[in-house]
C-alpha cells in the first residue's frame, strides 16, 4: 500500500512538472509570438541585396516562422515612399538614407536600422572617352596602373570640359545616398569642387560645382552613360563590372580603397513598424544575420552558390559572370586588369552586420559638408541622431538568440560593452583621420566642403 501511494505522489510530482513546463513553454512561445508574419521586403536590383535572397532561397525566414516576399523597386525614392506608406514591411537601403530622412530632407520620416547590409561594394565608372584622357597621368609601376587611382588625374579633363563649354556630367543614385557621399568624396580628394545644396531653395546640389552630379537609377547606369549623357558615375556592383564586359567604360576605383570596410546597405523599417512588431523585427533581423554569416563562411565557399542565387531575374538578373567579377575576391578594372579584392563585398566578417553609430555619424558629417545640413550642429547632436536610427539594442538580442539556438557562437559577435563607436581610422584616400566623437573637427581638415558655422546662402559660401 505505502509502494503504491509513492508511485502515485511520484506520478502525480512528474505531470505537475510536465504541466509546468509545458506553462512555460506555452509562455516563452508566447512572449516570441510574431505579430506579423507575412511580410513584404524590397530592393534595389544590385549585388548587396545578397542578405535578402540567402535568407529567403536557405529558408533562414521560414526558420524563424515568415513567410516572406522580395520584391524589385524602381529606384530608391519609390522604394522609400512605399516603406513609409506601408506597402512594404521593410527594405535593403542606402545607409545614408535614414539620415536624410531624420534630417528631413526631401521627405521627413523615422527610420530605424538594427543590420548592416554590407561593407564597401560600390565603384565610380567612367566612360572610355574619359579613360582615355585620364590614363596618361596615372603612374605606372611594373607595368601596371597605380591604384588606387585619385581623381587629381581627372582634372585635365575637367579642363578640356570647360573650354569647349561643355558641362561634366557624373551620376550618383540618390542625393542622400551613400554612392553621391563617395562620389563626392573621390573628387573633393582630387581638388575637383562637386558641388553644394541649399535647402530647400536649392536642392541641385550644383552650387559653384566643378563636376555635375545627379541622379540616375542603378540598372541604366551603364546604358546612360553609353549615349554620352554622362561621363561616369558611382553605382554598387553589377553595374561598374556590366560597362567592363559591355565595353562601354572602366571602373577607376572601387569603395574599398576609397574609404575601407565604408557600411554600404542597411535594412531599414519605420520606426512606428519596428514598436509594432518587435518580435517580427527580431527574428528578420535573426535570419538576415545567419544569410550574412554564410555569404562570408569559409573564405567565401559559398559565393558561387549565392551568384547563382542573384543571376535569376527576381533578384539582380544579371550574368553569373557579371556578378561573379566582383563577389568571388576579384576585381576588373580596365578590360583584362583583374586584380585580388577579397573585402571588395563584407557581409559579416570585420563584424560588418553590426549597426555602428560612428558609421552613421561619418554619414552625417557628408551631409554636412555639401550643405544637405545647411547649419553648424554641436558634436551632440551627430551622435543622438545616429541614435534614433541605429539599433544596435535589437541586433544583438537577435545575436544571442541565435547563439542560444546553437547558430551562432558568442565570438561572432561584438562583445557586450561595446559602444558603437570605432576607434579614429585614417583609412581614406586622402588619409584625412575620421574620429567619430569630434565630427565638427574632422569637417575642419578638409580644403572643400563647409565647416564651423558656415553655410550656403544665395549661391555662396558665407561665414
Amino acid at each position: 500500500m505505502k509502494q503504491t501511494r509513492i508511485v502515485i505522489i511520484k506520478k502525480l510530482a512528474a505531470a505537475l512538472t510536465a504541466a509546468s513546463l509545458l506553462t512555460f513553454s506555452l509562455s516563452a512561445n508566447a512572449a516570441e509570438k510574431l505579430e506579423k508574419d507575412s511580410l513584404k521586403l524590397g530592393f534595389i536590383k544590385l549585388t548587396d541585396m545578397a542578405p535578402l535572397a540567402v535568407a529567403l532561397e536557405k529558408g533562414y525566414f521560414d526558420d524563424e516562422g515568415l513567410s516572406v516576399q522580395v520584391e524589385a523597386q524602381a529606384n530608391w525614392k519609390v522604394l522609400l515612399d512605399r516603406v513609409i506608406g506601408g506597402e512594404l514591411d521593410g527594405a535593403h537601403m542606402l545607409a545614408t538614407l535614414p539620415f536624410g530622412t531624420a534630417i528631413g530632407y526631401g521627405t521627413k520620416a523615422d527610420i530605424v536600422s538594427a543590420f548592416t547590409m554590407t561593407l564597401n561594394g560600390d565603384a565610380i565608372t567612367v566612360s572610355n572617352e574619359v579613360w582615355k584622357q585620364m590614363k596618361p597621368q596615372i603612374p605606372v609601376k611594373d607595368g601596371k596602373l597605380v591604384h588606387p587611382i585619385k581623381a587629381d588625374t581627372l582634372k585635365p579633363v575637367l579642363e578640356k570640359y570647360k573650354s569647349a563649354g561643355k558641362p561634366f556630367n557624373m551620376a550618383m543614385t540618390f542625393p542622400v545616398g551613400t554612392h553621391n557621399m563617395k562620389l563626392r568624396y573621390w573628387l573633393a580628394a582630387g581638388g575637383i569642387k562637386p558641388g553644394f545644396y541649399a535647402p530647400p531653395e536649392d536642392t541641385s546640389g550644383q552650387i559653384d560645382a566643378e563636376a555635375m552630379l545627379s541622379v540616375t537609377p542603378p540598372p541604366q547606369m551603364p546604358a546612360t552613360m553609353d549615349s554620352g549623357t554622362i561621363a561616369g558615375y558611382c553605382v554598387g556592383e553589377p553595374w561598374n563590372q556590366q560597362a567592363v564586359f559591355k565595353g562601354i567604360g572602366v571602373p577607376v576605383i572601387s569603395d574599398y580603397e576609397l574609404m575601407k570596410n565604408s557600411a554600404e546597405k542597411i535594412f531599414g523599417v519605420t520606426k512606428e513598424w519596428a514598436d509594432k512588431n518587435p518580435n517580427t523585427h527580431k527574428a528578420v533581423i535573426k535570419a538576415l544575420i545567419r544569410a550574412a554569416m554564410w555569404l562570408d563562411a569559409e573564405n567565401n565557399k559559398n559565393r558561387n552558390e549565392s551568384v547563382e542565387m542573384l543571376a535569376q531575374k527576381q533578384y539582380v538578373g544579371a550574368d553569373y559572370e557579371v556578378l561573379a567579377n566582383s563577389m568571388n575576391g576579384t576585381f576588373e578594372y580596365e578590360k583584362g586588369d583583374k586584380r585580388d579584392l577579397p573585402d571588395f563585398n563584407v557581409f559579416f566578417r570585420h563584424n560588418g552586420s553590426y549597426p555602428y553609430y560612428s558609421d552613421a555619424v561619418w554619414s552625417l558629417t557628408q551631409m554636412r559638408r555639401w550643405g544637405q545640413i545647411n547649419e553648424f550642429k554641436p558634436d551632440s547632436w551627430y551622435l543622438e541622431t545616429a541614435k534614433k536610427v541605429y539599433r544596435p539594442d535589437i541586433y544583438m538580442a537577435a545575436a544571442k538568440a541565435l547563439v542560444a539556438e546553437g547558430k551562432a557562437k558568442t565570438s561572432d559577435f561584438p562583445a557586450d560593452n561595446e559602444t558603437g563607436i570605432k576607434p579614429p581610422s585614417a583609412d581614406f584616400i586622402d588619409g584625412i583621420s575620421f574620429d567619430a566623437t569630434q565630427p565638427n573637427e574632422y569637417l575642419s581638415k578638409f580644403a572643400i566642403g563647409l565647416k564651423g558655422k558656415q553655410k550656403v546662402v544665395g549661391g555662396k559660401v558665407v561665414e
